[in-house]
């Protein structure tokens, strides 16, 4: 049976089926079978943002996050409701994105090409000492993923639209005096206040924990005991610093060097110039004219140091006599250079000299010949860096070796150690991230986690670290993400929940001294059984204070005392125990001339404007929001 359907399936009715279906994907188009489907993340009154957009985005985000934390984003990023929010938030940002480049359209807010063509050659991104140079710009948007000018050009005019509109509302906002007096008074008030502390460990001997409590919190707190991915890696290593130990440079070889390189170490000739500058203004026969004459003045004997003060349009060196100090040939302008560096004695000055600048007097006021550093001095700096230099073509070369080694006999490390004549190493327990040098790389790591180490179990392509470090590993051992077993945390849930029994217990009855306080009735019998007292705080600052941080907090949230009534509250300290604040009196700030607190205040109100504006947009909108998962590895 088997063999006619093979033969059937060679048949000439079998290749017109065949045909039939190639010619439908040939008219239809494949794209016409996976188009329908609609991967956009978000639709804005009827425009929609497409995943590629939101993958980079998000990418740009986290990257930006990891600077910023460091290895705290990665505890972070293993919290499930962290990085929904987290993803959420970069729908939003695009979100508001595309409302705002709507309403720029809606308001006919454009941005002309000579605008986005000078605003380009004045980013100092795309300069070179100063000055706009075509080729830096051209790999400086490459690098950041905009291939073709034109991309760039369209991404700066819809950001230059944005920050346009969005600056417009900002910079409307603006605080007034009284404003900024009230935040002054509040800010530099201060209240007396009574706190009693309630410690929570003294409860902790009447609570109890059964083992069905215990695996009801591991059940619901799996997450807190995950073991994660782990890899440990035999690797190779080879340094150039190690090769260059056993590579000592010849004597002939350090004279050859010097003599071929003589130049490095010469110190070329130095002059010590003065000049007169006449600037060509409108008349450039006149500006001539006037140099003639004051050349002529200078001949007669008159000095050239007064007439540089009185008559050079560079001033700043006109002031010291026209002094440009010491020069060095090439340094200046290629006419002045010619004919500063042709003058041979000290003192000599210069016929009328044309620049570009204008015309000069050049005057040669002191001289340094140059001078060669003997071999003696510098010896032991070239013997190092010839013994670098043969290091680094070793280096390559035993490079090579290793790579050709190890993949050929992938399913160990031994033969491609020997070929080098180093030594195989076992690493430590590594991470995907938060790991010492030089498994702190990012190009290593990849190595480590990649799939012809961990599943394939082969060795690594060589790796190159720097321009001096360079190795090859191989997988050693693996350990999968996974939860510890209950037995293995069960000591340290009981305690988390003893812990929070007892401060449930210190609550109730800091809520039981707080009524107490309130009517008056029972508040020392009360202290003496928690084994507690008030504690006066007097003049307690709102920031700065020596008081408990969350104590200050409670305290500048009550409201002001009145006679007659107690105004105090319950706050639950960051180790658990419990406080009750009670507030006796506040006392007014002072009010005092503060530069930055008018910016302060207007910045706050540029940020809330900025937000109503959003929201009476979205108000205005239909908004689509599709399910947003993380893009994909390597997005």
């Amino acid at each position: 049976m088997l063999t006619n359907i093979r033969e059937n399936s060679q048949g000439a009715i079998a290749k017109i089926i065949l045909g039939l279906v190639i010619l439908t994907f040939a008219i239809a188009g494949v794209g016409s079978y996976t188009n329908s489907v609609d991967t956009s993340v978000a639709e804005v009154n009827g425009e929609k943002i497409s995943q590629q957009a939101y993958n980079q985005a998000y990418q740009a985000q986290r990257r930006r996050m990891q600077q910023q934390f460091g290895e705290m984003f990665d505890t972070l990023a293993a919290n499930k409701d962290y990085m929904a929010n987290f993803r959420n938030g970069v729908l939003d940002n695009l979100i508001n994105e595309k409302l705002i480049d709507q309403n720029a359209n809606d308001l006919s807010i454009r941005v002309s090409d000579q605008q986005l063509k000078k605003t380009i050659r004045n980013m100092s991104e795309f300069q070179i000492d100063g000055v706009f140079d075509n080729n830096r710009y051209l790999a400086v948007i490459n690098q950041s993923g905009f291939f073709q000018s034109s991309d760039f050009r369209d991404y700066l005019r819809t950001e230059i639209k944005r920050r346009q509109l969005t600056q417009a509302i900002a910079s409307t906002e603006f605080s007034l005096p009284y404003q900024e007096n009230l935040v002054q008074k509040l800010q530099d008030q201060h209240r007396d206040i009574r706190v009693a502390k309630i410690a929570a460990e003294q409860f902790k001997k009447t609570v109890s924990v059964s083992e069905d409590e215990i695996k009801s919190y591991y059940q619901a707190n799996q997450h807190r005991f995950e073991n994660k991915e782990q890899v440990k890696v035999d690797y190779i290593t080879l340094n150039v610093n190690d090769i260059s130990k056993g590579i000592k440079a010849t004597e002939k070889d350090i004279s050859t060097y010097y003599q071929d390189n003589i130049n490095k170490y010469t110190q070329p000739e130095q002059r010590r110039i003065a000049h007169i500058l006449i600037e060509f203004g409108d008349d450039e026969a006149a500006a001539k004219k006037k140099a003639e004459t004051i050349l002529a003045k200078i001949k007669q004997g008159e000095d050239f140091a007064k007439l540089a003060k009185t008559d050079s349009a560079d001033t700043l060196s006109g002031e010291s006599g026209g002094d440009l100090e010491w020069l060095e040939k090439g340094a200046i302008d290629e006419a002045f250079d010619k004919v500063a560096f042709a003058l041979t004695k000290v003192g000599q000055v210069s016929d009328v000299v044309k620049s570009s600048f204008g015309f000069h007097l050049i005057k040669l006021t002191d001289l340094k010949a140059a001078t060669v550093k003997p071999l003696s001095e510098v010896h032991d700096k070239v013997a190092t860096k010839l013994a670098k230099e043969k290091a680094q073509d070793k280096f390559f070369e035993l490079q090579q070796k290793l790579a050709e080694v190890s993949y050929e006999v992938p399913d160990n490390l031994d033969d491609a150690a020997s070929s080098i004549n180093g030594k195989v190493v076992t690493s430590v327990w590594l991470k995907r991230s938060g790991n010492t040098a030089p498994f702190d790389n990012k190009k290593v790591t990849d190595a480590v986690f990649s799939d012809v180490v961990l599943k394939e179990g082969l060795n690594s392509d060589v790796v190159e670290v720097n321009d001096n470090l360079a190795m090859v590993l191989r997988l050693n051992e693996y350990q999968e993400a996974k939860v510890k077993p209950l037995t293995e945390v069960s000591a340290l849930i009981r305690a988390t929940l003893i812990t929070d029994k007892a401060s449930t217990q210190a609550q109730l009855k800091a809520q039981e001294l707080l009524t107490a306080l309130k009517t008056n009735k029972g508040v020392e019998e009360l202290l003496t059984e928690l084994n507690t007292q008030f504690d006066v705080k007097a003049n307690v600052a709102r920031q700065g204070s020596a008081v408990n941080v969350a104590i200050s907090r409670a305290a500048f949230v009550l409201p002001h005392p009145v006679e007659g009534k107690i105004v105090a509250s319950t706050i639950t300290l960051a180790n658990g125990d419990l406080a009750v604040v009670e507030l006796q009196a506040v006392t007014a700030g002072n009010t005092k001339e503060d530069t930055n607190l008018a910016k302060q205040l207007a910045s706050q109100l540029a940020q809330s404007a900025y937000q109503n504006y959003i929201n009476s947009l979205k108000s205005d909108a239909k908004i689509t929001r599709h399910t947003v998962k993380a893009p994909a590895a390597g997005y």
